[in-house]
C-alpha cells in the first residue's frame, strides 16, 4: 500500500512538473520588445507535406536586438517559410527578400507591454489550474486507497504531501510571473 502512495505522489508531482515546463515554453514565447529565436519556436512549416519544426529547416539568427534572420537551407520553401510564420498570428509580418526572411520586432507601447503581461498572467493562471486539478486527482486516488485499505493515518500524510506540492509550484508559478512581468516592463 504504501509503494501505492509513493506512486500517487510521485505521478502528482510528474503532474505539476509538466505543468510549469509548459509555463516555461508559453513565457518563453512571450516577446519582451527584443528578437530571440524563442520567438519562432513551436512553429511548423509544411515541408514535402510534413509539419516540420523551423529550426530543422532553416537556421534562425540575431541580427541586431530587434531583427531575427531566418534563412532556410532549400530556397525554394522560403514561400513556406513566410506562410507558416504570418499564420502563426506572432505580431510580425515576415519580410522575404529571396534569401531569407526577416521579422523585425517593432518597439514595444506601454499599453503592449501590459497586454502581455496580462496574457503572461493567463498563462499562470492556466498552469495553476492544471496544478489544483493534479492535486484533486491525486487526493482521490488516496481516498480511494483509503476505502481499500490504507490506514488514514498514512492517507492523511499523502494528502498533506500532495497539498505541500501544489504549495510548492503555485509559489514557482508566482515567481516566474514576477520575473516575466519585471522583463517585459523594463524599457
Amino acid at each position: 500500500m504504501e509503494e501505492d502512495v509513493q506512486m500517487i505522489l510521485d505521478e502528482t508531482k510528474d503532474s505539476m512538473f509538466k505543468a510549469i515546463k509548459h509555463l516555461e515554453e508559453e513565457l518563453r514565447k512571450v516577446r519582451a520588445g527584443k528578437a530571440s529565436p524563442d520567438m519562432v519556436q513551436g512553429i511548423n512549416v509544411e515541408y514535402y507535406g510534413i509539419p516540420t519544426p523551423i529550426n530543422q529547416i532553416a537556421s534562425i539568427k540575431l541580427l541586431d536586438a530587434r531583427t531575427l534572420v531566418i534563412v532556410p537551407f532549400e530556397r525554394k520553401i522560403i514561400g513556406d517559410v513566410e506562410r507558416a510564420i504570418f499564420q502563426s498570428n506572432m505580431g510580425i509580418t515576415p519580410q522575404n527578400d529571396g534569401e531569407n526572411i526577416r521579422l523585425s520586432v517593432p518597439p514595444m507601447t506601454e499599453e503592449r507591454r501590459r497586454e502581455l503581461v496580462k496574457q503572461s498572467k493567463n498563462h499562470g493562471e492556466q498552469t495553476k489550474i492544471v496544478i489544483r486539478n493534479a492535486r484533486k486527482d491525486g487526493n482521490e486516488m488516496v481516498k480511494s486507497l483509503i476505502k481499500d485499505g490504507l490506514s488514514e493515518d498514512l492517507g492523511k500524510n499523502a494528502e498533506d504531501a500532495i497539498q505541500h506540492l501544489t504549495n510548492d509550484y503555485i509559489t514557482k508559478v508566482d515567481k516566474m510571473l514576477v520575473e516575466k512581468e519585471q522583463e517585459v516592463m523594463t524599457i
